[in-house]
């Protein structure tokens, strides 16, 4: 198991190899580096204490694919934070965009072919959507409004909410629908980054976007506010074992 906690760190070097190789692509601003470093270091420590929590033997072909996706990220991130304050060659911020959007679809079918689907990779997975969208969301809002970093947020004030509402924590059950939803808004964020349609245009499909997310979301909420009930009775019978659990350690 300790092996498979360590693999990670293999993609985690990786990364931050892969940002330094990109310094003689293009000059990037040391906040940017520093940016797609700590998004590297940060996805890579949180999967490797997930791998650990769920006594986890080996990583899988379709986590491995996640993982790469998640480099990608890095690098985008690091673009992104480095447009702020320099040009950054466009075609390299689209370019590793399209590749993490369409491995989004290769790391789901190596889990549904070799029989690997867990909650760790289910989440790992809509990580790395979440902070894609996020990262490009931020880069389009400068041009079409900021408005649009909404579309980029949404994961995030759901994650919040349930801090506040712990009912929102619950188990929510697979829908393809929201793997449709998350390919959407990454797409048209995409489109609206590489300038190829006029802003009215990129404007309109990131408003098509958000409201596709937002009904997603609100279809998720209902149906935990509907589930609440039962939520809070699983939440009360798990505290006895967990305390027994910590008394035994």
């Amino acid at each position: 198991m300790a092996k498979v906690q360590l693999l990670p760190w293999l993609w985690g070097a990786i990364g931050v190899a892969a940002l330094i190789a990109m310094l003689v692509l293009t000059p990037l601003s040391l906040a940017g580096l520093l940016a797609g470093v700590a998004y590297v270091l940060a996805s890579t420590l949180l999967l490797s204490v997930g791998i650990a929590r769920r006594g986890m033997t080996r990583l899988g072909a379709a986590n491995a694919a996640t993982a790469t996706r998640s480099l990608l990220v890095g690098l985008v991130t690091s673009l992104v934070v480095t447009s702020f304050t320099q040009p950054v060659p466009l075609p390299l911020l689209i370019g590793l965009a399209v590749v993490a959007l369409l491995l989004d679809g290769v790391d789901g079918w190596l889990a549904r072919r070799f029989g690997a689907e867990s909650p760790l990779g289910a989440r790992f997975d809509m990580e790395v959507d979440a902070y894609l969208m996020l990262a490009l969301s931020v880069f389009d809002a400068r041009g079409l409004g900021w408005w649009i970093v909404a579309i980029g947020l949404m994961r995030y004030a759901f994650v919040a909410a349930g801090w506040v509402l712990p009912w929102l924590r619950g188990q929510l059950p697979p829908r393809y629908w929201r793997k449709i939803v998350t390919a959407v808004a990454g797409i048209a964020l995409t489109l609206a980054a590489t300038g190829w349609v006029s802003p009215p245009i990129g404007q309109i499909a990131l408003g098509v976007a958000l409201l596709l997310l937002i009904e997603s979301f609100g279809r998720d909420v209902i149906w935990l506010f509907r589930r609440r009930r039962s939520y809070r009775a699983s939440h009360l019978q798990r505290l006895p074992a967990e305390r027994l659990e910590r008394n035994l350690d």
